[in-house]
């Protein structure tokens, strides 16, 4: 700061001469003594309110790292929620889609009956073959499979009986005709195949161990003198 210019009397100064410097800039010259002033040290500036606020505290820094923490735990959350939501919505759409398919087949069946009854009465001609040939490659595209032969053994989870009978030659209840095949996709039946169940005869004695063990040796005693 430069202040007014001040002056000085000397000695005999009553007679208003100035004999000594006019001082005009009092940050360097003492105005009393002449002497040029030491230059005062600057004080080390402290930290401004932007570098404050650039590095915060420990205790900032931990809420920070808690704060983190923890918006990645809930976006890990909702990612896994994402996830099962997409798993449940993809099993809900096949299942739907299966059902769907299952309805269309099951009201295929009847046709499929006439169908075949035709082919066994060898009807199947022409156009009308060529028509039956592509529903039958339609619903087998699309999973449907016929079951049921006769000689299987009877199943009540596969196979309707609508018939009863008895006969020879058989260890179990047995299909030995099948009045209709049954229709599956899979593993789920969508009709059980309806056939006539034959067991063997109750009043038949069984014949003893002994009575069938020579049974067997006449037998092939029977088939070495033949050889022979």
């Amino acid at each position: 700061m430069t202040d007014h210019p001040v002056d000085q009397a000397g000695p005999g100064g009553e007679d208003g001469e100035h004999r000594g410097p006019t001082v005009r800039d009092r940050r360097r010259i003492d105005p009393e003594t002449y002497e040029v002033r030491e230059p005062q040290s600057a004080a080390a500036p402290g930290p401004t309110e932007e570098q404050s606020a650039e590095e915060p505290g420990d205790a900032e820094l931990t809420e920070l790292k808690a704060t983190l923490a923890e918006r990645t735990g809930d976006l890990q959350r909702l990612q896994a929620e994402y996830v099962n939501y997409k798993r449940r919505v993809d099993r809900d759409r096949d299942l739907s889609r299966k059902v769907g398919i299952e309805g269309v087949l099951k009201d295929l069946l009847s046709v499929l009956d006439d169908l075949r009854s035709a082919r066994e009465h060898d009807e199947l001609t022409g156009g009308f073959k060529a028509v039956a040939d592509e529903v039958e490659r339609i619903t087998t595209k699309y999973g449907l499979e016929p079951f049921g032969e006769k000689g299987d053994p009877f199943d009540p989870h596969i196979h309707e009986a609508l018939l009863h009978a008895h006969a020879e030659g058989i260890d179990g209840p047995t299909c030995v005709e099948i009045l209709q095949p049954g229709y599956k996709v899979g593993d789920r039946i969508l009709r059980p195949a309806r056939v006539a169940v034959a067991e063997p005869d109750p009043d038949r004695p069984a014949e003893p161990v002994e009575a069938q063990d020579d049974a067997a040796s006449t037998s092939a005693a029977t088939t070495t003198e033949t050889d022979q």
